[in-house]
């Protein structure tokens, strides 16, 4: 048979289109281990940090008698068992295992609000002064700074994998870069200013979070 009608049968042309279209099904396949790579790393990142986070606000917390740290400390905790979260559902986890993990983070969240409601309405009470604390402003500052970055990335990777999870949980960590602000802003105006009122103001802050946060996963909304 003749070279140039060899090549235009049937049977040639299939097999010259497999060839020319699986390197894009591999680049496809690439680029999406490479998105589930980035987005481990992510959640992983986040949760050595808040790992740490633990140890130093509960140092910092001891120290300056402070109940917006000792909060912040509490939703750092909960941050990691959300973060737990995303990587059982990268790792292809059960639904039912995702939805048992989520009740849990809920019932930390309620419990979250309720002991900082009791602490806040204390100090306001009896006037309490806490003390202020360098070390928990310059870590408040740099989390600040890691969890919007994290979220940011978060965001993208969650958008180009077509995950709500990971872009939910995005939502969470950018939450938390914003409430390391409110934290740090009542920090910086009991050093500064002498407002005392303003520690508990902050744990305030964190009460409206958690709440809100508790009934979304509840009712889902």
């Amino acid at each position: 048979m003749h070279p140039d009608r060899q090549a235009l049968q049937p049977g040639h042309l299939l097999a010259t289109g497999a060839c020319q279209t699986s390197p894009v099904a591999a680049l496809d396949d690439t680029r999406r281990r490479a998105l589930l790579r980035r987005g481990f790393a992510l959640e992983y990142t986040t949760l050595g940090w808040n790992v740490a986070g633990i140890i130093v606000l509960a140092y910092a917390t001891v120290t300056a008698r402070s109940v917006a740290l000792a909060g912040f400390g509490l939703d750092s905790l909960i941050e990691i068992g959300a973060s737990a979260v995303v990587v059982w559902e990268l790792s292809g986890t059960g639904e039912h295992r995702q939805r048992r993990a989520l009740r849990l983070i809920g019932a930390a969240f309620a419990a979250l609000a309720v002991y900082l409601v009791i602490q806040s309405t204390w100090v306001l009470v009896t006037g309490y002064h806490p003390h202020p604390s360098t070390l928990g402003i310059g870590w408040t500052a740099i989390t600040a700074a890691a969890m919007f970055t994290l979220a940011y990335g978060k965001a993208r990777t969650g958008k180009a994998l077509g995950n709500p999870v990971l872009s939910t949980e995005g939502r969470v960590t950018l939450i938390d870069g914003i409430l390391a602000t409110a934290v740090l802003a009542g920090l910086l105006l009991n050093a500064v200013a002498g407002w005392w009122w303003a520690d508990p103001a902050a744990g305030y802050v964190l009460v409206f979070y958690a709440a809100r946060e508790a009934r979304e996963i509840f009712t889902g909304h």
